[in-house]
């Protein structure tokens, strides 16, 4: 298993890639919880902490494409490293004007999400030029997710350890900096300065013209759902089973799980369809989550969220593929930022809609949202199955498609268009 990835971690410039896109996406992996504490710090109510990272979190979510498109557009570092010192000086101004004024707090927060930089649409760009090999690409993808959960991971613990130490005016303006060291170091490594992307057509809709990638985000918006569900359900299960030790454990049970399955994937080469082996991942994730549902004893629970994280992180690798191959030409860094956003928004959504199911129904009925929002994920892939399939009547394209070093002709355009 380790020597699919140490052959991807021996190319040239692979970890610094890696390293810098993790570390300069630290911020926006602990915003929430850092906006969390600063505010209850300051004397705030948690009903001002969750509107103020709830409008950290709407902000970014609209900016991670437009920025994306601006990043096709000019190149990687052009608009990633003045994004992540935008996005850190606001908020800085946050970390020192606290929460009064209160607009002023809100503007801080919605100005730091809005321009966080789509460093993770940016790597995935970059893999193909790194790289070179298809096979090694969609390695390093299902990579690139399995390091993501170790992100989302360790970022807490970071926080927590700087408010611990310091203050927690001292963890938001730590942590922000360090993002914008990991921003910059991925921004002056040769393969980003040399990035171009293809050329592309003037459309208003960008990315979004793409039929395929309609049809993935729109299966991803409740895979975000189920996730999203899944951590308030788990809050009264947990009240009832031993408290926040427990919720604790079932979270990291989650990203555990995402971890072995990530991990298992990525080291082995996978032959057929991605469209037809992304359903056949989603429709697993979506029976993983149904025995969350007997709710067990807490010992039992944990692993049963292991279990329910496993097909997580390859869905979201194979979904990576799909998103390459279906972007139009020029849109790759904004495509895959539509699939970071449309995620975060129906975690969002899953987290919203699970809250009134609890108060009605009790955690067993929250447990049923994230099987019942698998499912539905589970039949926008099936009815858009011809619409996913492989561009040129089932020729596959190369994962590399957006930045082919060979130059190699895509089935999905005319014989004489080359990306």
């Amino acid at each position: 298993m380790a020597a699919g990835y140490l052959e991807i971690l021996r190319a040239r410039h692979a970890v610094r890639l890696l390293t810098g896109t993790l570390v300069g996406r630290l911020p926006n992996a602990t915003a929430a919880l850092a906006i969390v504490l600063f505010v209850r710090a300051e004397g705030g109510t948690y009903s001002l902490a969750g509107g103020l990272a709830a409008a950290y979190g709407v902000a970014n979510a609209v900016g991670q494409p437009v920025l994306g498109r601006w990043v096709d557009v000019h190149g990687q570092p052009r608009v990633q490293l003045p994004a992540a010192l935008a996005s850190a000086l606001a908020m800085a101004g946050f970390a020192f004007c606290g929460t009064d004024p209160l607009p002023l707090a809100y503007a801080c927060v919605a100005a730091a999400g809005l321009c966080t930089p789509p460093l993770e649409g940016g790597l995935r760009a970059l893999w193909p030029s790194v790289l070179g090999k298809e096979e090694q690409v969609h390695t390093a993808y299902a990579m690139d997710a399995v390091a993501q959960e170790v992100m989302f991971t360790v970022g807490p613990l970071l926080v927590t350890l700087c408010v611990s130490l310091w203050s927690a005016e001292a963890a938001l303006l730590v942590v922000n900096a360090v993002g914008v060291l990991g921003a910059l170091s991925v921004v002056v490594s040769a393969p980003s300065r040399a990035w171009r992307s293809a050329p592309r057509e003037a459309h208003w809709l960008g990315a979004l013209r793409s039929p395929g990638l309609l049809a993935l985000l729109g299966a991803f918006l409740f895979v975000g759902i189920a996730l999203g569900s899944i951590t308030v359900a788990s809050v009264p299960y947990a009240d009832d089973h031993g408290g926040d030790g427990v919720y604790g454990w079932m979270m990291a049970g989650l990203g555990l799980g995402a971890l072995i399955g990530g991990s298992v994937y990525g080291a082995r080469q996978w032959r057929g369809e991605p469209a037809v082996r992304l359903r056949a991942l989603v429709a697993l994730l979506a029976v993983c989550y149904l025995p969350l549902m007997l709710m067990p004893s807490a010992v039992a629970m944990v692993l049963l969220t292991v279990v329910a994280g496993v097909f997580l992180a390859p869905a979201i690798a194979c979904a990576f593929v799909l998103v390459d191959r279906h972007a139009p030409r020029g849109t790759v860094t904004e495509a895959f930022s539509w699939l970071v956003t449309t995620f975060t928004v129906g975690s969002s959504v899953g987290t919203g809609l699970a809250g009134p199911v609890v108060e009605t129904g009790g955690a067993l009925w929250g447990f049923a949202v994230p099987a019942v929002a698998g499912g539905v994920s589970l039949l926008v892939l099936a009815a858009t199955g011809r619409v996913l399939a492989a561009p040129g009547g089932g020729t596959v394209v190369a994962a590399s498609s957006e930045n082919d070093p060979n130059r190699a002709v895509e089935p999905r355009f005319s014989s004489g268009d080359r990306a």
